[in-house]
């Protein structure tokens, strides 16, 4: 075997013992698990067309750096579209969340729904800038655990609790996230936003054994963030009271 041969032969298997690391690494899940109590599920409904909103993102914000953050509580942000048409077009609001808000004000008999708008585990909750750490109890609710890959995610929630169909949600949140608003109540302001949720999938949870299990595609990166996080919830059919939530933060290679 001449030098070139040889060199070239040590190359190509070292190329394909580097692949095979890497291919390994790829393969192994990032698993996102809950505790077996209930983690509190904190949803705050927003915009940047809303001059009100502005102290309830940053509050949110805040509570990046609690120690309790994924253990006892989750916040997600759900901009709404219903502020749009004064003038500035939120780039992060969706009718399904304006419609998300409308069933949760549905379920608790308001009359109106607004900005900014809290619902704690799916109860209107009036944010009046304090702290949240005496609205969370320990409940026993079942462990939720989500395993991300690169194509898909798998959600397993474990119960001692009965239950009938349940559904599965998956939330994309963002971080870091920077708005230069130029028209509308905001005009002329930089506005900053965490916990921003991106998107959304839902999915039919299966009984197994005693193991309710689905199956969704990971969720797109179609907005540029400093930081992402998923976060997963479980509610009976027909109602968005979240049973158990699970969430982390998403580290990309």
């Amino acid at each position: 075997m001449t030098k070139e041969l040889a060199d070239y032969a040590v190359k190509l298997v070292s190329g394909i013992f580097l692949a095979l690391i890497a291919g390994s690494a790829q393969a192994d899940p990032i698993v996102i698990e809950s505790p077996p109590y209930r983690v509190a599920m904190l949803e705050l409904y927003t915009s940047e067309g809303c001059s009100s909103c502005p102290p309830a993102d940053r509050w949110v914000s805040g509570l990046k750096t609690q120690p309790d953050l994924w253990r006892r509580f989750i916040p997600l942000s759900f901009h709404v579209d219903y502020w749009d048409y004064i003038g500035w077009p939120d780039r992060f609001a969706s009718p399904a969340f304006s419609d998300r808000q409308r069933r949760h004000a549905s379920g608790q008999s308001m009359r109106t729904i607004y900005t900014p708008g809290f619902f704690l585990n799916g109860a209107e909750w009036r944010w009046r800038g304090g702290d949240l750490g005496a609205e969370l109890e320990q409940v026993p609710a079942g462990t939720l655990e989500v395993a991300i890959n690169d194509a898909d995610l798998t959600v397993r929630f474990v119960s001692e609790l009965q239950h009938g169909d349940l559904r599965a949600s998956v939330a994309l949140l963002g971080f870091g996230l920077e708005t230069r608003v130029k028209a509308g109540e905001n005009a002329g302001r930089t506005l900053s936003h965490d916990f921003v949720v991106l998107s959304v999938e839902e999915a039919a949870l299966k009984l197994e054994g005693n193991v309710f299990k689905a199956r969704l595609a990971s969720p797109s990166r179609k907005v540029d963030a400093q930081r992402y996080a998923i976060v997963a919830w479980v509610n009976s059919k027909g109602s968005q009271v979240p049973i158990q939530a699970a969430g982390g933060w998403w580290e990309l290679m």
